[in-house]
């Protein structure tokens, strides 16, 4: 390690595989991985990675990443800490940090008969990944409950954005040149059985309609306007389709899983597969909705 690198506050790995942190299981190693003790620690390393002009990302879960199978050269930022992760309730109003679960969010909010996020039950990932990319199911979405983000550009200056500055859209928030730190939801008051009922609600839902027996990202591909992506791919007859150890979930066709130890050239090539019989067949062009780092 060298000098510089131990001026990093907090946890330093070199070379670190980052099959170990996405739940894809997949991806090659970062040249550092970083997890910083606390938001000063933060905001030093990026002032460090400026200075040595090492690229860097910030990574919460890694739920909704693809990482390349020849790794990165720059430096991953783990949000991590207990710093990031503390969730505090006030009245109808929820803090949570980047970093915090959104099952643990969903549960604070639960516990304290705050209504309004059950949608994200079952779904993985913390509060800056969903906020990213603007996380949503069954026609809710996390920018509707948003009043303020807490950030960090990539220059290390402090951002507060409130609800007149937003850009949300759909699966797209116009957070991608921040590091999310943190946000306030405006929730609602309701009973602790409603709250249960709407809770197991969606988590039934999600367990009958999405293939979770394999590592994936979730779905692959944004849903074109008034469409469905899973169903224009089931439409090709491309479920059950494998290329090396990925293949197109034979339950819901919009799921690339990590079936036998996948690389992530194996679910490019599914990915690109999957776009042309798409546009060749419907003449629409599919977005990936997950994040391809290269």
């Amino acid at each position: 390690m060298t000098n510089w690198q131990k001026l990093l506050k907090g946890k330093v790995k070199l070379a670190e595989p980052l099959k170990d942190h996405t739940s894809y299981r997949i991806g090659g190693p970062a040249k550092i991985f970083f997890e910083p003790k606390d938001i000063q620690g933060l905001k030093s390393a990026v002032a460090i990675f400026n200075k040595k002009k090492i690229p860097f990302m910030a990574i919460g879960s890694g739920s909704n990443i693809l990482a390349g199978d020849k790794g990165l050269k720059g430096a991953v930022i783990h949000l991590n800490s207990a710093d990031f992760k503390r969730i505090i309730l006030r009245d109808e109003c929820l803090e949570a940090g980047a970093g915090a679960a959104l099952g643990n969010v969903v549960s604070a909010a639960k516990t304290s008969g705050l209504s309004g996020l059950e949608f994200l039950s079952g779904i993985p990932g913390t509060v800056g990944g969903a906020l990213l990319m603007n996380a949503g199911a069954w026609g809710k979405s996390i920018a509707d409950y948003v009043e303020k983000i807490h950030l960090l550009d990539y220059n290390g200056k402090a951002v507060v954005l409130t609800r007149k500055n937003f850009h949300f859209a759909y699966r797209s928030s116009g957070l991608e040149k921040y590091i999310i730190l943190s946000a306030q939801f405006r929730l609602k008051k309701a009973s602790l059985t409603q709250i249960k009922r709407k809770i197991e609600d969606y988590r039934q839902r999600k367990s009958l309609s999405q293939d979770l027996s394999k590592p994936s990202c979730g779905c692959v591909f944004k849903n074109p306007r008034e469409n469905s992506a899973g169903r224009l791919i089931d439409s090709c007859g491309l479920k059950g389709k494998k290329i090396g150890g990925a293949v197109i979930s034979k339950k819901h066709a919009n799921f690339i899983l990590n079936q036998d130890q996948a690389r992530a050239a194996d679910v490019l090539k599914l990915i690109s597969l999957i776009k042309r019989e798409v546009k060749k067949k419907f003449k629409i062009d599919l977005q990936p909705e997950v994040r391809i780092w290269q």
